[in-house]
């Protein structure tokens, strides 16, 4: 009997009764439990995201930079609420605290208080990082922690971002007023540069000034050494006059104490004498010059009338034998001459020793004259007249001591004039090598502010001045300079159908395990009627390899009209699907006729094996070496690849690769297949008496 016919007859079997054909039913639909269910669980986890309850604190106080309210924590929490990552509960830290532990909520997002003060402080002398505070347990969900960290990881770049934005502004803000300033400064340099020019030209007028000024105060020096010889004489002049009419006020004051009745009964004699005093005081003023000359004429012509008088009074008045009435007054008269002439001697002397004080000389002779035409004027009333005559007279020797005190004090004067004159022509000469050395730095720092002027314009012409829209370009730049240009070439639409690759072959691969459950891998009519070995494997694949057909057209039916994956290649998947049942067929097949009950066992090894080693999930390269070592040698590494490719895309390498590996599996079980009917047809104590049944 041929292998289609005893594999339509094995098939048969499960329609002779109820059980049966719920065991058929239940063996179709078991992929379903596997593909379907295990897909339709894993579909679309990140887009029920916002069914997870996680905590939200927001302690965020606030803070002001730049005369602006920032609420980063605020600006957070509205975008976290807008983007319904997951479900958002504000509450408490405390609450948070609590509800992370107990499972309330998977996990929690906290703003500190200082957050916005921190983001606040870039812009400050000491910034500081702002810091969100994510508290996880994994204890609730291990997978929910690590979506939670990809997700916190978008929110705190997001709000790097926009912190950067505004800092990044504030320099480009700052770059504009650096601009401005340093135009400012370029101005500045240029007035610096001008008045620097004018300073220069001005200490050139400044070091010609001192050096005329040096010369004019050495003739000062030269001048005033003069008049300190000329005031020391002066003082020497002023002197000799002090001690003459010193002289002349003790004289004075001697006479009047005798001539003071004299004057009492001698008025009109004394008024005349007084007007031939003022009269010759004022020809003595009026030829001051004739009196130098006349001055010992006229002493003598005193001394020749007192010696008249003299004369007069021997005659009349000694030898009369009676009284005369006027020899008292001849005789006062006489003594009177006398003194006049002892005064004319004085005098002369005085203008002989005074020649350079005549100028103070004829002052006090009008003084004289005004003191001779009063005491005139006054002869009626002399003796009233007479103290102020003589108080006049000492005030008269007082002002020539003042005189010649100051005299003294003019010298001493003009004695430190001219040494502050000397210090003064050193310090001219000191002035003008300053001014010299003034005029050259000048001239040096006119020559250093013209290229600092040149150098500000240059310097401001290279800082940038940006505008709004510039810097709002510019910070979006260089707040987020790297952007992800992310182009998927094949992008599965959902996380279903990323891992629909790994799960369609799992469910095969059970499918197959538990149809040989239900049927004989080795087909018992054949071995009974010694058919052929390989008529014998193949008797016992095709049924399992029907089953396996109908299998993927219910799994592929659902997972596309029902759950909805979607398939680039959808009728290569499925031709490429019936390759994979026909495969796993004969592997589980081959394990189960060659090992018997132990091949179960080692089928769900197998399947093991296969699922840790294909890179289903993680790439193969992330797990250990053993599984690296035996991933090229099963063949639902090389399914799942090709998987891949058929459901979403790309090159059909892998799937013509795959093929290839699978058509040899299914040959080579197939054969070894053969090889175990062969051994099965002869007929041991161990086949009669098996150590284990299953």
């Amino acid at each position: 009997m041929r292998s289609p016919r005893l594999a339509a007859l094995e098939l048969r079997r499960f329609g002779r009764g109820r059980l049966p054909r719920a065991a058929l039913v239940a063996l179709l639909v078991l992929p379903l439990l596997y593909g379907a269910l295990y897909l339709w669980s894993f579909w679309d986890p990140y887009g029920r995201l916002d069914r997870i309850p996680v905590a939200l604190v927001n302690d965020d106080k606030g803070a002001t930079a730049g005369g602006k309210k920032i609420t980063a924590g605020d600006d957070i929490v509205e975008g976290l609420r807008d983007s319904r990552t997951f479900e958002w509960h504000e509450v408490s830290d405390e609450e948070a605290r609590a509800g992370v532990e107990d499972g309330t909520y998977y996990l929690s997002l906290t703003m500190p208080a200082d957050f916005s003060r921190r983001i606040a402080s870039s812009s400050g002398d000491s910034p500081e990082t702002g810091a969100l505070r994510v508290r996880t347990n994994d204890a609730n969900n291990y997978i929910v922690g690590q979506i939670s960290r990809t997700v916190f990881n978008e929110v705190r770049s997001a709000a790097s971002t926009k912190t950067s934005r505004n800092f990044l502004d504030k320099i480009f803000v700052s770059f504009s007023d650096i601009h401005d300033k340093t135009v400012t400064a370029a101005r500045g340099a240029d007035r610096l540069n001008s008045g620097i020019g004018k300073a220069e030209k001005g200490s050139k007028d400044l070091a010609d000034g001192l050096k005329e000024a040096k010369g004019g105060s050495g003739k000062l020096a030269k001048g005033l050494k003069k008049l300190d010889t000329g005031s020391g004489d002066l003082q020497e002049g002023s002197r000799q006059v002090a001690d003459g009419t010193q002289a002349l006020a003790d004289k004075v004051n001697g006479v009047y104490a005798k001539a003071g009745p004299f004057i009492r009964t001698n008025e009109k004699t004394i008024g005349d004498t007084a007007r031939l005093v003022s009269d010759s005081a004022k020809a003595v003023k009026d030829n001051l010059d004739v009196l130098v000359k006349v001055a010992p004429g006229a002493a003598r012509t005193a001394h020749a009338s007192a010696a008249v008088l003299d004369e007069v009074y021997r005659k009349r008045c000694e030898p009369a034998t009676l009284p005369d009435p006027a020899c008292p007054d001849l005789k006062r008269a006489r003594t009177a001459a006398e003194e006049v002439a002892t005064v004319a001697d004085d005098l002369n002397t005085l203008i002989a020793d005074q020649n350079g004080s005549l100028k103070t000389m004829r002052a006090n002779l009008g003084t004289l004259q005004k003191q001779a035409d009063a005491l005139a004027e006054r002869a009626p009333h002399l003796s009233e007249d007479v103290d102020d005559a003589v108080k006049k007279i000492n005030k008269l020797n007082t002002g020539a001591h003042k005189v010649a005190a100051g005299a003294e004090k003019l010298h001493t004067g003009l004695g430190t004039a001219h040494t502050g004159a000397v210090t003064l022509d050193k310090g001219i000469g000191t002035a003008k090598s300053g001014a010299e050395t003034l005029h050259g730095g000048l001239y040096k720092l006119s020559d250093g502010s013209g290229k600092l002027a040149g150098g500000l314009h240059s310097g401001a012409k290279k800082i940038p001045d940006y505008d709004k829209q510039d810097r709002d370009r510019r910070t979006g730049v260089m707040a987020d300079p790297v952007q992800l240009a992310s182009h998927d070439l094949h992008k599965a639409p959902n996380y279903g159908t990323g891992f629909a690759p790994y799960f369609i072959p799992l469910s095969l691969w059970v499918g197959a395990m538990v149809a040989y459950m239900l049927i004989p891998p080795l087909n018992r009519r054949a071995l009974a009627a010694g058919s052929p070995a390989w008529r014998i494997a193949f008797a016992g694949w095709l049924p399992v390899v029907a089953v396996g057909v109908l299998q993927v057209a219910a799994l592929m039916a659902v997972l596309h009209w029902a759950i909805g994956l979607q398939m680039v290649r959808a009728a290569g998947t499925v031709g490429f699907l019936f390759l994979v049942t026909a495969c796993f067929a004969a592997i589980v097949q081959w394990l189960n006729a060659r090992f018997g009950a132990a091949g179960r066992i080692l089928v769900l090894a197998l399947l093991m094996l296969q699922l840790t080693s294909a890179g289903g999930t993680y790439p193969v390269q992330t797990s250990p070496g053993f599984f690296n070592a035996i991933h090229p040698y099963l063949p639902m590494s090389y399914i799942v690849e090709a998987l891949r490719r058929l459901i979403t895309g790309g090159g059909l390498g892998p799937v013509w690769q795959a093929c290839g590996v699978l058509t040899a599996f299914t040959a080579g079980a197939l054969a070894l297949t053969a090889l175990a009917a062969r051994r099965r047809q002869v007929w041991t104590l161990d086949r009669l008496h098996p150590e284990l049944s299953l």
